[in-house]
Order: C-alpha cells, then sequence, then structure tokens
C-alpha cells in the first residue's frame, strides 16, 4: 500500500541534459544496492552524449515530490518481431530512500508504459538482479512477471569485441551493404 499523499504530490517529467548528474547519481545508488559500484564506469558526461545528444540512445523521465528529485526510470525502445509492434527495455529504475513508500516508482513505470503505449508499443521489459528480491516483489504486484521462456545472454567486454572482431575487415570499417 503506497503512503503517497495529496500534499506530496508526485510530478513526472522527460529527463534534460541537465538532469544527466542526477541519473548518474541514481545509477550510482542502483549500484549500491546490489554492492557493484565499483563497476559503473558510465560518466555523466556519457549520459549527456548517449542520451541527449542528436541521436540519443535512451530516454529517461524524472520524478520530483515537493520539487525534489525523488527518483528516475531510464529506458529505450526496442522492437517484437513475434508481435509485430515496438515496446521498451527499462534500464534502470531508481527511487531515493527518501521517497520509498509514495508510489514514486510505480508511477514512474507507469508513465513509461504510457508512452511506449502513445507510440503505438504493446509492451514492457526489464531485468532485475538475482538477489534484489524487493524489486521483485515490487514488479510483481505490478504484474511484470519473470519470464519463464526466456533467459538473457549478454556479450560484455572482450567477448563483445572479439565477436565484433570476427566481422571486421583489415583496416577496421565495414563498407555499407547493398541489396
Amino acid at each position: 500500500m503506497s503512503r503517497a499523499v495529496d500534499s506530496h504530490p508526485i510530478l513526472i517529467r522527460p529527463a534534460a541534459a541537465a538532469d544527466a548528474a542526477l541519473l548518474h547519481a541514481s545509477l550510482l545508488g542502483i549500484a549500491r544496492t546490489v554492492n557493484e559500484v565499483e563497476k559503473v564506469r558510465c560518466s555523466v558526461a556519457d549520459l549527456v552524449e548517449f542520451g541527449f545528444g542528436p541521436e540519443p540512445h535512451f530516454e529517461a523521465v524524472i520524478a520530483e515530490v515537493d520539487g525534489v528529485y525523488a527518483g528516475m526510470a531510464l529506458f529505450f525502445r526496442s522492437f517484437s518481431t513475434w508481435l509485430g509492434r515496438p515496446g521498451c527495455y527499462v534500464q534502470d529504475l531508481y527511487v531515493d530512500e527518501t521517497f520509498r513508500g509514495l508510489g514514486v516508482g510505480r508511477k514512474l513505470l507507469r508513465r513509461v508504459a504510457a508512452m511506449v503505449r502513445d507510440r503505438g508499443g504493446v509492451y514492457m521489459r526489464l531485468s532485475v538482479d538475482t538477489q534484489n528480491f524487493v524489486a521483485q516483489d515490487f514488479y510483481t504486484r505490478l504484474e511484470i512477471k519473470l519470464s519463464d521462456t526466456e533467459q538473457v545472454h549478454a556479450a560484455y567486454g572482450e567477448a563483445f569485441q572479439n565477436l565484433a572482431a570476427a566481422d571486421s575487415p583489415p583496416g577496421g570499417t565495414l563498407p555499407e551493404e547493398t541489396v
């Protein structure tokens, strides 16, 4: 049950480049929760460049309570070939400890879902740390269920570089493909 009350309205707004430091602080907050701060390589400059440059790779929405930053949801567009429709992948959801229990996370995810729906989207996906039981319970309450038919596979670091290098011609630049 949420303890949100009318005296503390939650404002959800699109993130702007000026919010990059808040987004970054939130990422560090998530990393602290799962004891992996040392793994965060992303910088504020990375968020500005890749989120608010000419070709943004993600979007984010910010939650404020009484004008104070309360949390964020960072997401990107995706497409289901089986459904033939767009959707989104929520990369990160963070609510500052001060504002937990007010319904901030629920409002953030609802806003993202509404934005995606208004663009023709029909689904939302996300991942959660296997040991983050509080988050898993939260998502379940919102009817965001654990998939029983999929596993996430990923290539990072050297494995990713090896995969990419296997298709690179001498000189490293791929020519445009012709059909």
